[in-house]
């Protein structure tokens, strides 16, 4: 067992300082002190250090992405020092346009080797395309039988998409909320917007006209434009999550984002972040031609929200939900996301600048001052 001693922790919510113990990848004490036998126990001391869950990026390509000019221009897959090195102690990989050359039996077997290599790691079956895409042969089948699986991805406005109509929307909604219903899970379908004139237009008739419950509806990519974050923030008092995206596909800093849709009325429980990290971007030079290829950065997600915090303007109570609580709560993740008995050991901890310094993830410690010292098993 491990316990953490010294901890000023927010689970989100601030609850002062404290000690944790941890055994069996889960936290089994919070308490004021918490003496134990050193035969049985590891310490590790926090003093001085803000403690928080472990962060959740929901929308990541691990196996890669890109590909827009040529096989030479697709991504890497994702290395897990890189992860722990922005404190993501959960991912959710999903593929992008392509899903020939990335295939979803490639995601899974990376799903998979994350998790075996220590972090937690799930996936969304489907991609751009309406046609099937699946691990087994329907959505619904891919939420009952294979674990990691949490939604099917779709995308639309974009002319990359396969145009979906919303009763093919419905259809596939239908048949990961059924599988999700089966299998325990929550079920999402998880929609990348692009720039075309309908915006969000067919998800407002999903709600409205069809009455479909929208926290299965997740669409992404929502700071793409000023007038698709618009059409979010109407979704949101719907009553549904938005997520911006602080790797790729936005029109202003994501976190001022957060603050206009803040002063526009939306509450912080109906937004997350996510980084889109590790897609293929373009270089382009002054005169905007092509001169190369970059990958989408993966540590947005926590800078956005330490500039979030900065302004003064939103707690870090608040802030933090973005990445912990907000993105657990949309996956349906009961045990990620927050800092309490039974939940899961990942654990963030920052300095008094709130710079991250240390990363647990299932209770294991894979960053520390500042150095990953777990990486994968080829890096």
């Amino acid at each position: 067992m491990l316990l953490i001693k010294n901890a000023d922790i927010y689970t989100p919510n601030h609850i002062g300082v404290k000690d944790i113990l941890i055994g069996e990848e889960k936290i089994l004490a919070i308490e004021d002190h918490i003496e134990f036998d050193g035969k049985y126990c590891k310490y590790w001391d926090a003093a001085g250090k803000t403690v928080t869950p472990g962060f959740i990026d929901q929308h990541i390509h691990i196996t890669g992405a890109g590909g827009k000019h040529g096989f030479a221009s697709m991504t890497p897959e994702i290395k897990l020092s890189d992860l722990i090195a922005c404190g993501s102690t959960t991912v959710v990989g999903l593929l992008g346009t392509d899903g020939t050359a990335r295939s979803i039996k490639n995601l899974y077997a990376k799903t998979m080797s994350l998790e075996s290599e220590g972090i937690s790691a799930y996936m969304f079956t489907g991609y751009y395309g309406i046609e099937p895409t699946y691990i087994t042969n329907t959505i619904q089948d891919d939420m009952i039988f294979i674990d990691k699986v949490l939604g099917c991805k779709i995308a639309i406005t974009d002319i990359r998409s396969s145009y979906p109509t919303e009763l093919e929307l419905l259809r596939m909604l239908r048949q990961i909320t059924v599988g999700g219903m089966i299998a325990n899970k929550k079920g999402i379908l998880h929609i990348h917007l692009g720039n075309l004139k309908p915006k969000m237009d067919i998800l407002f008739k999903l709600v409205e006209e069809y009455e479909f419950p929208i926290s299965h509806i997740s669409p992404t990519h929502v700071g793409r434009t000023k007038a698709l974050f618009e059409q979010a923030i109407a979704f949101a008092k719907l009553g549904g999550m938005i997520d911006i995206t602080t790797g790729a596909s936005k029109y202003t800093d994501p976190y001022k984002a957060v603050l206009y849709a803040l002063e526009n009325g939306i509450s912080i429980d109906k937004m997350t972040f996510s980084s889109d990290g590790n897609a293929g971007l373009d270089k382009l030079d002054e005169n905007g031609k092509l001169i190369g290829f970059r990958k989408a950065p993966i540590d947005q997600n926590y800078l956005q929200v330490k500039q979030l915090i900065e302004t003064k303007e939103v707690s870090i109570e608040d802030a933090i939900k973005l990445i912990t609580l907000n993105p657990a709560n949309n996956l349906g993740l009961k045990n990620k996301g927050i800092i309490e008995i039974n939940a899961d050991a990942d654990l963030c901890c920052l300095d008094k600048d709130f710079v991250l310094t240390d990363v647990f993830a299932k209770g294991k410690l894979m960053m520390e001052n500042k150095v990953v010292i777990v990486k994968g098993n080829f890096e």
